[in-house]
């Protein structure tokens, strides 16, 4: 059977509950292609009883929330599958499994809980900022997970007397910084000013960039090691001019 939930935790663990005993089930919140012979069942939340198994699974491991906001967070198309697989196995043993990679669930669960670190490490030096005319400075960025309000943390320590907005163009989301508090917003596009420091600087970076670049020792195997090309698409060195940006 399928399982299908509104894509929250509380949802995730009552569904996780209807279909602990069902070894056929699929867990998801996503849109899924059915097979003519596949029931559906659309889960309800029970905030309740979604706590009642938080409960029960913490006393089996402690950090197994964590693992599974990192895999629910996953960019992974089966990402929910394998949430559900790892705490059902969690459960049956009653005791952390995490250094079990035997077990297929397990070895799966842990790369993704990994890529989703690993993508958050990557960002704390990927992240590009620009000044707005306002002030607040604005970063655009399309992680393969949904790390947005993940990063935030680590930006507030680093500027915190600086207002600013972390965009997920990719989700149309943002995590925005007001100088006191952190928040989320549904965020579809943005259109913003840059300031006339901001044009300076990414013209110096340019130029800086170009004036350090050998053309005839690019070495772009080498650079896409260090800065992978999905991560390009943001940074002002790489582009003519930001995109969903005027000058004023």
């Amino acid at each position: 059977m399928i399982y299908v939930y509104d894509g929250t935790k509380n949802g995730f663990l009552s569904a996780f509950l209807q279909a602990f005993k069902d070894p056929r089930a699929l867990v998801t919140s996503k849109q899924t292609q059915l097979r003519l012979d596949e029931p559906l069942i659309q889960v309800q939340t029970d905030v309740q009883k979604a706590e009642k198994a938080e409960n029960r699974l913490l006393s089996f491991d402690r950090d197994c929330m964590r693992d599974l906001d990192r895999l629910l967070r996953s960019g992974e198309e089966d990402n929910e599958q394998v949430a559900f697989e790892y705490l059902r196995f969690l459960a049956q043993m009653k005791a952390p499994v995490g250094r079990r990679l035997t077990e297929p669930c397990v070895f799966k669960a842990i790369a993704y809980i990994k890529k989703v670190g690993f993508e958050i490490h990557r960002f704390h030096g990927f992240i590009r900022f620009m000044e707005t005319a306002s002030g607040a400075l604005y970063a655009p960025f399309s992680p393969d997970n949904d790390i947005c309000d993940l990063l935030a943390p680590h930006f507030r320590k680093r500027l915190p007397e600086f207002p600013f907005v972390l965009h997920d163009v990719k989700r149309k989301k943002a995590t925005v910084y007001d100088g006191k508090n952190t928040f989320n917003a549904y965020l579809p596009q943005a259109n913003v000013l840059i300031s006339a420091d901001e044009t300076e600087w990414q013209s110096l970076w340019k130029g800086y960039y170009q004036a350090v670049n050998i053309p005839c020792r690019e070495r772009l195997k080498q650079m896409k090691g260090y800065m992978p090309v999905r991560y390009w698409e943001f940074l002002p060195e790489r582009q003519e001019k930001p995109k969903g940006f005027e000058e004023v």
